[in-house]
């Protein structure tokens, strides 16, 4: 499959949110592992995520809550996505926080490699030192491909969820960028 990775653009939003409604239908349903920390009939993208994601594109860059969002396109149509935004605390701005998501129909094609690929380069290329995620210690998947990226486990935190009668664990991860340079070709 080939993939067209590029910036989002505001204008676009209203697309992207319809991608992310469609792909939070996959998430803990029909096989597929939870991804996101919420119930699975959860009625889809809350607004307050929204929210972050309209106001972040407009901050600018090292502004605190700033995000940048770049979609994977297949004739026209979000197939994936991966996001940066600052962390909220002051003092780590030579930080990150990363999140992303693939369409069920690109899943296991390349594109979550090259997605994180093109985010760690944009990210060296500001001066950040180092990429954080947080994923659902479950997301087998998601938490192998992080791996092969050359994220280490850094932490969890056993029961920080309890979804859908179940008890989660949230495991931190991060990618140093100078450390990582070689690996992610940055």
């Amino acid at each position: 499959m080939t993939f067209t990775i590029r910036p989002l653009h505001p204008e676009e939003l209203a697309a992207f949110f319809r991608y992310l409604n469609d792909h939070l239908l996959d998430n803990g349903r029909d096989g597929a592992p939870l991804f996101q920390p919420m119930s699975r009939t959860s009625a889809g993208f809350p607004p307050e995520k929204a929210n972050g994601f309209s106001t972040g594109l407009q901050a600018s860059f090292g502004q605190q809550g700033w995000r940048r969002v770049w979609v994977a396109l297949r004739e026209g149509e979000i197939m994936g996505h991966i996001d940066l935004r600052s962390r909220p605390e002051p003092a780590a701005r030579h930080r990150c926080l990363l999140g992303m998501g693939v369409h069920r129909a690109a899943r296991r094609s390349g594109l979550g490699t090259a997605l994180v690929e093109a985010a760690a380069n944009w990210a060296h290329g500001q001066g950040l030192e180092w990429v954080d995620l947080e994923v659902l210690a479950g997301n087998q998947p998601a938490r192998a491909l992080y791996r092969r990226c050359g994220f280490v486990q850094t932490g969890e935190i056993p029961d920080l969820f309890r979804i859908d009668g179940e008890s989660l664990e949230y495991v931190f991860m991060s990618l140093q960028l100078a450390a990582g340079a070689d690996r992610m070709g940055v």
